[in-house]
């Protein structure tokens, strides 16, 4: 399993390399939640074990946000990420990337993980609840993985294994 750093210091070198820019950190941190969401909805494993909380603008590391800085993480202990945990940091990245930091918090208000997390608080107020690993498996079971390289779905590739 990754630390949240690590995915976080991959996705600002993707983000980067596929944009020419640096990312900011809303959307550092929604591209984290999308990416735990995506390995969940993959292989049902988590991509790192920390959590989230459930602020207003969608869920945030507080870990991340003691260590970001426009040129990336600044911190020194840094792992490199398995192939696996890699293929699927940058797909999310090649997915939600191009999306505006306000669009990606506004896909994450549409969760069952933040919206639990929320219950209970106004809307203007930041919130510190941790968003549970177990909802954020609920908000995998209702996506349809998709692999930006082979530009398919990943259920299709059974599809293409019994056509072979």
């Amino acid at each position: 399993m990754e630390r949240i750093i690590d995915v976080a210091q991959y996705i600002c070198e993707e983000y980067r390399r596929q944009s020419r820019e640096a990312i900011d950190e809303m959307k550092l941190h929604k591209l984290l939640y999308f990416a735990q969401r995506e390995s969940l909805a993959i292989s049902n494993e988590p991509l790192f074990e920390e959590s989230f909380e459930g602020w207003k603008y969608g869920p945030v590391s507080t870990e991340i946000r003691s260590y970001y800085t426009p040129d990336g993480m600044n911190y020194r202990d840094r792992r490199e990420l398995s192939a696996r945990s890699a293929y699927i940091v940058k797909n999310v990245v090649l997915q939600y990337g191009v999306l505006a930091s306000w669009k990606l918090s506004q896909l994450s208000h549409e969760e069952i993980s933040w919206k639990n997390s929320r219950k209970g608080l106004a809307e203007s107020e930041n919130g510190d609840r941790k968003i549970s690993l177990d909802d954020i498996r609920k908000d995998a079971e209702k996506i349809r993985p998709y692999d930006s390289f082979y530009d398919m779905y990943y259920d299709e590739f059974d599809d293409m294994e019994e056509a072979q």
